[in-house]
């Protein structure tokens, strides 16, 4: 039981190299091409590749309650306001989703991070 993980461009790259040293299937935007694309292609992106989307951009919160209100899936979306979280916390808490979730139980679910 798992679901990779995919990384918004806002993120800290210390997030992105300490998941990948405890065994996280991570993508990033940069790496798939997606980082220039605005916050509803990438999470209709990270719905295509059954990865919750991770961020620190607050209008992908705006988005993710306005899919849920409407019925649209998403692939599920973990936000942290990157001035309250340390990179350590931001790491123990994805790699807690990362290993005890699979596609199905973060679909349509947004975390608030720290867990």
């Amino acid at each position: 039981m798992s679901i990779g993980l995919y990384m918004d461009h806002h993120v800290r790259s210390a997030i992105t190299r300490g998941l990948r040293q405890r065994g996280v299937d991570v993508l990033t935007t940069d790496e798939d091409g997606s980082a220039e694309a605005d916050d509803e292609f990438i999470l209709t992106r990270a719905m295509e590749l059954g990865r919750l989307i991770y961020t620190n951009d607050h209008d992908f919160l705006a988005i993710g309650h306005e899919w849920l209100a409407i019925g649209r899936d998403f692939a599920g979306l973990a936000y942290a306001h990157p001035m309250r979280l340390s990179v350590r916390q931001a790491i123990d808490s994805l790699e807690i989703i990362a290993k005890a979730s699979d596609a199905s139980d973060s679909r349509n679910v947004i975390y608030y991070l720290p867990l």
